[in-house]
């Protein structure tokens, strides 16, 4: 399929090239050598620094003089303040530390070079989730294939070689002579034993004499030939295969982590390759065969196939689009390899996807491959829902129940207030503290905005007892939200701050750069969201309690979006002058996406106050920024404006010459988004605003196809949710919608909207319906009988 698989003609010459395996907890880029194998390695749970107490007692103290002078319009003497006093505890002597790399798998093969090989091909096949290189020196094809096992919890790679089926059976190939070795930047040790290869060491902690205890163990199974250890490795001479399984782990957890890979490495042993390949095959597309998306132009002939560019290499591919070509398959594929990285980096029982997934090639790793809660980890899990991976939003959920012990004390320390927060940065060792700098490290709204999750996850799937048992949750940091919250002492509405519009500047009346005020928009939209679907959790629970009158009573009193003189949507509760225009921020839009506050049917007026402020803010930015203007645009409606977007966001890192060269990069050859550096969100909110395009439920209705743009005429999206229990399979030509397929999993009540067209359905659960082009009702049966 077109739409499931990436290949490439050459080696990955950099880590951008190199293909991802992951099985949530283990990950590996694979660059597909001639003679020289590398297998970038992660653990999920590996990172430097430790523990610390970041908490600032001076954060308090200074809170009223801040609003104060705020409130005065003394915006720079109550920034001055904020710089010196909202920020980590600076005698803290801690390390926040860096998920970090466990280090190479590299594989030397004797005899292989570059200047004998032909017809080499490098793949990602997203269904399988196995990556394939494969080459020929003569008759002989050589093989690598690698992927990461969920059930088996190993890395498997096979190295074989294989002649064509009409060979002589007399012949045979040539035998494997290879050289493995187990390697990491930072000092490690390393142990051989009869087949097994060990790397194992500490990671650095600042202040402490050591950090987080790793292992790694690659275990050589041979078809034929011997093997021998040297002081650097493992050498197999004469073998007809080589399978390497590793397994590894960290104390962060688990105590007994070596035992548990020792056990993972036998369980392993013991199976053949091909059992191990079908468990794993098996086991991912379970999840990842639920939803299945093609999208073709007006130009392709639906009898006669693909267009010419479908055939060509990945890389090749973007090149063409970037220059004009018609390649809608390759927005389709870019969605399913967000997908796929979905679950190679969020599986149940392992730790949420951080900025990189799981990916990350660096002792120390591009803003430290944390969590940035302050969009990041959010957009990170905008496509579980919609994309039918909803159990891959459990670590998420695991996530933020560590973050409330720790963020306890922080809203104690820093506001005197119930409940817990967590601000811009947060690491696995607690830390929920804001950052060193105001400007981007001040965030109280962190938790509402990820509580926002634990609500999606009860919307879509309607399990009651989760939400009863999130519901604690919920109401701690409601109960934060209503002691942060003050009133404004000229209008009486109750107004969020000391706070920022994340990452961005204005320029007050006096002529001061400043970032703090009161009531920023973004953080009253996150706040009007998150009581809200307090109101509606209670609903659903049946609390009627003085907590939920307070949580009604103050969403009523909130400072509303505001517009300002020109028609946008502001940034601030004042119409300050901007520092960047087009910042790649674009925070005040929280309501249109991910909330649910501005919507074209509800609220038309703000709706297109958020349309001027999107066009104001252009389309450049990075890539996260891009996705999230996606996921804009899909919701107002604007099928052609996402479109460009998405094709923006596939723009080659260093392509010159082109009309989006201007807007920043786009993707690395490996389709990995690119910040730049790679963050792997601008990949998975892409997706979302993909889905998005295709079906919408937050607005009291199942719209179909909102935002179909001309590009993606023919087509079909299966799988895609809906709130309220419902799976929804779209079948369109021509730009038009042909045929609808609605299976209701709890037996709800619902509206479909397409176009100027509604219909109200009340469903059986269990139930599948198939509507015509007009929504007339055409079948309808129990879930067995589809």
């Amino acid at each position: 399929m077109t739409n499931s698989r990436l290949w490439y003609r050459a080696p990955a010459a950099r880590w951008e090239e190199a293909l991802p395996v992951g099985n949530g907890r283990l990950g590996a880029m694979t660059f597909g050598g001639v003679g020289h194998g590398r297998w970038q390695l992660n653990e999920d749970t590996l990172w430097s620094g430790g523990p610390e107490d970041a908490n600032n007692p001076r954060a308090y103290p200074a809170l009223a003089e801040i609003r104060r002078l705020l409130f005065e319009g003394r915006y720079a003497e109550a920034q001055r303040l904020t710089d010196e006093t909202q920020i980590r505890a600076p005698s803290a002597r801690g390390d926040f530390g860096s998920y970090t790399t466990l280090g190479e798998l590299v594989v030397d093969t004797a005899g292989v070079t570059t200047a004998a090989i032909t017809g080499y091909s490098r793949e990602l096949d997203l269904r399988r989730a196995i990556v394939t290189s494969r080459y020929h020196i003569g008759e002989t094809t050589h093989i690598e294939e690698t992927f990461a096992s969920a059930p088996d919890q190993v890395l498997v790679v096979r190295l074989s070689r294989s002649l064509p089926a009409t060979h002589q059976s007399s012949s045979a190939p040539a035998t494997l002579d290879v050289h493995l070795t187990l390697t990491r930047p930072e000092s490690h040790t390393i142990a051989l034993a009869p087949n097994t290869l060990e790397l194992s060491g500490r990671t650095r902690r600042r202040g402490a004499s050591s950090g987080m205890c790793y292992v790694a163990r690659a275990h050589v199974v041979l078809d034929g030939g011997r093997i021998e250890a040297d002081e650097h490795g493992l050498h197999v001479q004469n073998a007809n295969s080589v399978i390497v399984l590793l397994a590894a782990g960290t104390d962060y957890l688990h105590r007994d982590f070596r035992a548990r890979v020792e056990q993972q490495i036998e369980a392993a042993r013991h199976s053949d390759f091909d059992s191990l390949r079908e468990r794993h095959i098996a086991d991912h597309r379970r999840l990842f065969d639920r939803v299945s998306i093609e999208l073709r132009p007006a130009s392709v002939d639906l009898h006669t196939g693909d267009l010419p560019t479908t055939a060509l290499p990945t890389d090749e591919r973007l090149l063409q689009v970037t220059r004009g070509a018609d390649d809608p398959g390759l927005v389709a594929l870019y969605f399913q390899l967000a997908r796929y990285l979905l679950i190679a980096s969020s599986r149940p029982g392992t730790r949420a996807a951080n900025l990189q997934g799981i990916w990350a090639e660096g002792l120390e790793n591009p803003w430290n491959g944390d969590y940035h809660t302050n969009i990041n980890v959010q957009m990170n899990y905008w496509l579980a829902e919609t994309t039918h991976l909803e159990e891959c939003v459990t670590p998420l959920v695991d996530l933020i129940e560590r973050m409330r012990i720790p963020g306890r004390e922080t809203a104690r320390v820093h506001y005197r207030a119930r409940g817990w927060v967590v601000h811009t940065i947060h690491n696995p060792w607690g830390f929920t503290a804001p950052g060193d700098k105001p400007l981007w490290g001040l965030f109280p709204m962190a938790a509402a905005w990820l509580c926002q999750h634990i609500w999606e996850h009860y919307a879509f799937g309607g399990d009651l007892e989760f939400l009863r048992q999130q519901w604690p949750c919920l109401r701690d940091v409601g109960e934060f939200c209503l002691d942060w919250l003050v009133k404004h002492p000229r209008t009486g509405q109750l107004v969020s701050g000391p706070a920022n519009s994340p990452e961005n500047t204005f320029v007050t009346p006096g002529g001061d750069r400043c970032s703090i005020s009161m009531g920023p928009s973004m953080d009253q939209q996150i706040i009007w969201d998150h009581f809200t679907n307090l109101l509606e959790a209670a609903r659903a629970l049946g609390i009627h309690d003085a907590f939920v009158a307070e949580i009604q009573s103050a969403r009523e009193r909130l400072l509303p979006p505001q517009m300002g003189s020109d028609g946008r949507l502001l940034e601030w509760a004042e119409a300050f002058t901007e520092t960047e225009p087009e910042h790649r921020h674009v925070s005040h839009l929280f309501g249109l996406h991910p909330g649910r506050q501005i919507t074209p049917s509800t609220t038309p007026e703000w709706s297109q106050a958020a349309r001027r402020s999107l066009e104001a803010r252009g389309d450049g930015g990075t890539g996260w920024s891009r996705a999230w203007k996606i996921c804009f645009w899909a919701r107002l409606g604007d099928g052609e404006r996402a479109s460009r977007l998405i094709l923006k966001l596939l723009t080659p890192v260093g392509l010159k010459g082109t009309e989006f060269e201007k807007d920043g990069p786009g993707v690395y050859p490996n389709l990995f988004c690119a910040h730049p550096p790679f963050q792997i969100d601008g990949n998975f909110g892409a997706a979302a605003g993909i889905a998005e395009m295709l079906l919408q439920s937050h607005a009291g209705a199942i719209t179909l196809l909102p935002a179909l743009p001309h590009a993606w005429a023919h087509g079909h999206a299966t799988g895609l949710r809906a709130r309220q229990g419902f799976v929804v399979d779209l079948h369109w030509q021509d730009g038009r919608l042909r045929r609808l397929r609605l299976r209701s999993e709890l037996g709800n009540a619902c509206t479909l909207r397409y176009g100027a067209l509604q219909r109200s359905v009340q469903t059986d659960r269990g139930h599948t319906y198939t509507f015509t082009s007009d929504l007339e009702l055409g079948e309808q049966g129990s879930e067995d009988q589809h």
